[in-house]
């Protein structure tokens, strides 16, 4: 048990990282404020909550502020944790009084403070972190703001219309809840924060799509062909991998990505997990010799794409659930006749094929796959990325994630899912 503050009272914090949380009987967002000497954030980026979950130095998590004093830039003088009620026109009078605490990163609370005497405020100052020197401090603040979220925000320099009122903020549970998968624990506190992001990103667009809450089996095809041998060499590959796992941990059961390297054959890799990521990709992606007992030369350096995609086919079955292949090349697919003919029969098989162009290439076939006639629904989609690293979460997984929506219900509709 951590020692109790009381309003106005303040106390040292020796902890590099301390995690900040807050418990009530009603529904509630938690969110901070950056702020400098002058008590403005320097910017919009300095304003934490669920929408806009990271800034340097604080990761919101499950409800949950993180802050690396280290990491918070020199000229934040103060974070401010504020709370807000969900539910339009409520009163934290209404309810018994919130608690908040901070804790180390283990969970030992260092302070705890009950926050008495609210009545008709939905919007309060819960505690305030602050410089004193080179030491950081807590104070219990327990502050109302009687004109609200909106007034709050603007007194600190935020810009209102960019950060929505408390009234407008969607249901963490209903819209944007992500999920957490085994492993992201172990990630440092700067990996977890872009993990977070780009969980969200991709919850974002499965929400818009009417697709939330579906799973599906996530499946990474990456091209082995010399071609790529830029996309290697530059890492542009291992970036990818990192961009696909915030996918499968939203859709996928275990939150693994299925893997699989492919040239004139193919290697069928161990899955990718959060954890394990960055040590997967210097175990994995390479263009020859022999790493972890697979002979890379003899996958070949031309491609063939039927090899891989009758493999993956054989492992599904009509009546499964649904499958997303997200399959990576520079280009190829010469062989349009065999390559329509394996797709028409792909189409009676519950997974869909969102085919990426990385480079500038020639992608024969793929270009005109919604042209493809004779299946029983779309089961494809392709775009090209000149430059996947100018490409922002927000616009890749919108992409990436487009079509399969539209798929899922004419799929159910033609019978091949159930």
């Amino acid at each position: 048990m951590g020692a109790a503050l009381v309003k106005g009272e303040n106390g040292s914090l020796a902890q590099s990282r301390v995690v900040v949380s807050v418990r009530s009987a009603a529904a509630i967002e938690v969110s901070a404020l950056l702020v400098t000497a002058a008590g403005t954030v320097r910017s919009d980026a300095d304003f934490v909550f669920f929408n806009q979950p990271t800034a340097p130095g604080v990761l919101l998590a499950a409800a949950a502020l993180e802050v690396s004093f280290a990491d918070l830039p020199a000229e934040i003088e103060q974070l401010r944790v504020v709370i807000t009620l969900d539910e339009p026109g409520a009163a934290f009078g209404e309810f018994a009084a919130p608690v908040a605490t901070v804790a180390d990163p283990s969970g030992n609370v260092l302070y705890e403070y009950r926050i008495d005497g609210l009545g008709s405020e939905s919007v309060v100052i819960a505690l305030e972190l602050y410089r004193r020197g080179a030491e950081w401090k807590v104070r219990a603040v327990g502050q109302g703001y009687a004109g609200g979220f909106a007034e709050l925000v603007t007194d600190h320099g935020v810009q209102v219309d960019d950060a929505p009122a408390s009234a407008e903020l969607p249901s963490a549970a209903t819209e944007l809840e992500v999920r957490t998968v085994p492993g992201e624990a172990a990630l440092s506190f700067e990996k977890r924060g872009q993990l977070d992001m780009r969980k969200r990103a991709v919850a974002k667009v499965l929400v818009d799509q009417g697709a939330w809450g579906i799973r599906a089996r996530v499946v990474l095809v990456i091209d082995k062909t010399g071609s790529m041998q830029k996309q290697y060499r530059n890492q542009v590959v291992h970036r990818v991998v990192q961009r696909m796992i915030p996918v499968a941990t939203q859709l996928d059961d275990n939150g693994a990505l299925e893997a699989y390297l492919y040239a004139l054959s193919f290697a069928k890799l161990p899955d990718i997990t959060v954890a394990q990521a960055d040590e997967w990709a210097q175990t994995y992606l390479h263009l020859g010799g022999t790493h972890a007992g697979i002979d890379y030369d003899r996958i070949g350096g031309r491609n063939d794409e039927l090899p891989v995609m009758r493999d993956i086919m054989a492992s599904l079955r009509p009546g499964d659930g649904p499958t997303l292949v997200l399959f990576f090349t520079d280009g190829g697919f010469a062989n349009k006749r065999d390559i329509s003919a394996l797709m028409r029969e792909a189409a009676q098989l519950p997974a869909f094929w969102q085919f990426i162009g990385l480079g500038r290439a020639n992608y024969g076939l793929l270009r005109s796959l919604d042209e493809l006639t004779g299946r029983i629904v779309d089961n494809a989609g392709f775009f090209a990325l000149d430059d996947i690293d100018r490409v922002d979460d927000g616009e890749l997984y919108a992409r990436l994630l487009g079509e399969f929506p539209a798929w899922l219900r004419a799929a159910r509709n033609a019978g091949v899912l159930r």
